[in-house]
């Protein structure tokens, strides 16, 4: 009777530590579980099993190999050592991800912040005079037509209604036969042939003519290719016929509007030049060639990254 009771005595810390280690090994499943759904999201509920090692047999006196409670506390090791991992690599995702929309967002604060800076200075108007650096050559020159200096269809007869007729009406007799001599171009591409007649208006420095010849290319026709140069002659005619603020402008929505075209390098070295004669501080005229060089700097010839080397000097641009 003493035995039995003995025996009880012992059994009974023995049982009472399964009980709570099978209470870890279910929490610890259950932790499992959640986790395993997290991680593989789709798995159909599925369990990955731990890979349990058989239990190195226990040598102390009164533990026999492979009791019950051997058993589950090798199960727990088990199960605590996978749930640290899959909890470590979950950690280090989400660092990742962190890290990454920093990064995006950084990126974007410093593009908002650039555009902005653009726009103020583009927006800006004042007076004075400055000395601008001097104005790069015909860059928006048409290329040469086969047949020679000169060749190419002679003007056709005025025609009432004609869509490329937008030139302000004009009643000095002197200016009308100028406006008439101008030469229309009949290629068959109604936007190229509205676009050299707008440059043609301007190399014969008719401004107005020209910038309303200019405004209808670009309205008309945005999606060709000659809408970057008839935006940047806009901006061109007015600079040269005396309103730079206007042409900043004009610049500043070239720029704007079609960041891809052929002109847009163009007209981000002539808006910095309207700022110049507009008598901006240098720190606004610096911004436009350093936006310049970060945006197109690959893309520079040789004549206009020379243009801008002393653009900069000009305007002591550090």
């Amino acid at each position: 009777m003493v035995l039995l009771a003995s025996s009880a005595c012992a059994a009974a810390p023995a049982f009472g530590q399964a009980s709570a280690v099978e209470g870890r090994v279910g929490k610890l499943e259950s932790e499992m579980r959640a986790v395993q759904r997290k991680v593989f999201p789709g798995g159909g509920g599925q369990y990955l099993e731990p890979e349990i090692k058989p239990a190195t047999p226990d040598d102390t006196p009164g533990s026999p190999s492979g009791s019950p409670l051997s058993d589950l506390t090798a199960r727990v090791n088990a199960l605590e050592s996978q749930l640290s991992g899959v909890t470590g690599q979950i950690e280090t995702t989400q660092h990742r991800t962190q890290v990454l929309e920093d990064a995006f967002n950084a990126y974007k604060r410093s593009t908002d912040a650039r555009i902005k800076a653009l726009e103020d200075t583009a927006a800006s108007t004042g007076g004075g005079t400055g000395s601008p650096a001097p104005i790069m050559g015909d860059a928006d020159a048409p290329p040469p037509r086969a047949g020679g200096k000169g060749a190419g269809v002679k003007p056709p007869a005025a025609r009432p209604g004609k869509a490329d007729d937008v030139a302000p009406p004009t009643t000095d007799p002197a200016r009308q036969k100028q406006l008439a001599a101008i030469e229309r171009s009949q290629s068959g591409d109604p936007a190229e042939d509205a676009y050299l007649y707008g440059y043609r208006l301007w190399q014969a420095k008719m401004y107005p003519e020209a910038e309303a010849q200019f405004k209808l290319v670009t309205a008309t026709y945005p999606k060709h290719k000659r809408a970057s140069y008839a935006q940047n002659l806009l901006g061109r005619s007015y600079l040269e016929d005396g309103k730079p603020s206007l042409a900043s402008l004009a610049f500043y929505d070239n720029y704007k509007k079609w960041p891809d075209g052929e002109r847009a390098p163009d007209s981000l070295y002539y808006l910095g030049q309207s700022l110049v004669r507009l008598g901006k501080p240098a720190a606004d005229v610096c911004k436009v060639y350093r936006e310049l060089e970060d945006v197109y700097g690959a893309k520079l010839s040789d004549a206009m990254k020379a243009d801008v080397t002393r653009a900069k000097a000009q305007s002591k641009c550090g």
